[in-house]
């Protein structure tokens, strides 16, 4: 069957069929969201903060980013898998941008990228512009961008013209130039629900939202929060299992067997030893 395209991406957004997204950063994880029908499997520089052990994205290396894109892309067979790059891999000068970008699809398989972009961001907009006209698929991303959140200040609903909040119409014109410049694809993080619904009636590509509320083409989420993996809660998300309990009391049942001496067992020994001799 192969990976999902960006013509099947496009057919389910002509068809009106909501898109699902959801990150991955390692294989065993990435091969159940895939299995589980996900259209596109997102390696977010989130890894930070939720793999990685780190406060926040901006830590994430170039070189993590793509040894967590490539376990992905070993263990999926049907998900579009997307590389995520991280903070000062793109920016600097378009020749870096393109370089590293290529690293992502030449040595981790990636089938597409993704870039944030600032409100009316010139210099992200342009390497977009540069990375389809070679080839590479680009995945934008506007609203909170996690990367700029020193500048911003912290977490702010954007949308909202407010302080560190962009207006609906500076995030709305900052979509339609990233699909101009070749996006197949736009993530709306943490936006009004206005500023969803704005953005996805201005443009003709796929928005995928992820706390952009419920007038979007798609959604994503960080795949700890939903399998309640997550150290928090965040308004914006859903949890759909407790694997902190699951993964707990596991641990807390082997360590049991192993001092009361329950484990290993005579069936998990090799040639074992005849205690009646």
């Amino acid at each position: 069957m192969g990976r999902t395209s960006i013509p099947d991406i496009g057919e389910k957004y002509e068809n009106e069929e909501p898109l699902t997204m959801l990150t991955a950063y390692d294989a065993p994880i990435a091969r159940q969201v895939d299995s589980g029908g996900v259209d596109m499997i997102l390696v977010g520089d989130s890894a930070g903060d939720n793999h990685l052990g780190y406060d926040d994205t901006l830590p994430v290396t170039l070189e993590e980013s793509l040894s967590n894109t490539a376990a992905v892309d070993r263990a999926v067979e049907e998900a579009m898998v997307i590389g995520d790059m991280p903070f000062l891999s793109y920016g600097t000068s378009i020749e870096e941008s393109v370089t590293n970008a290529g690293r992502f699809m030449k040595e981790a398989g990636a089938d597409a990228v993704k870039l944030e972009t600032a409100p009316y961001g010139e210099t992200t907009i342009e390497i977009v512009s540069r990375l389809t006209e070679l080839g590479m698929p680009v995945v934008g991303h506007i609203g909170l961008t996690p990367q700029r959140m020193n500048q911003i200040g912290g977490g702010y609903v954007q949308g909202r013209g407010d302080g560190s909040s962009a207006t609906v119409d500076a995030l709305v014109e900052t979509a339609k130039q990233l699909e101009a410049a070749g996006a197949f694809a736009i993530i709306l993080e943490a936006v009004t629900e206005e500023t969803g619904k704005e953005v996805t009636d201005a443009v003709d590509v796929p928005t995928i939202g992820i706390g952009a509320g419920r007038y979007v083409d798609g959604q994503v989420l960080v795949i700890t929060d939903v399998l309640g993996l997550s150290q928090k809660s965040y308004k914006l998300s859903r949890q759909y299992a407790d694997l902190n309990s699951i993964v707990r009391e596991a641990v807390e049942s082997y360590v049991d067997d192993v001092r009361s001496g329950a484990f290993p067992a005579s069936e998990e020994v090799f040639d074992v030893i005849d205690d009646e001799e």
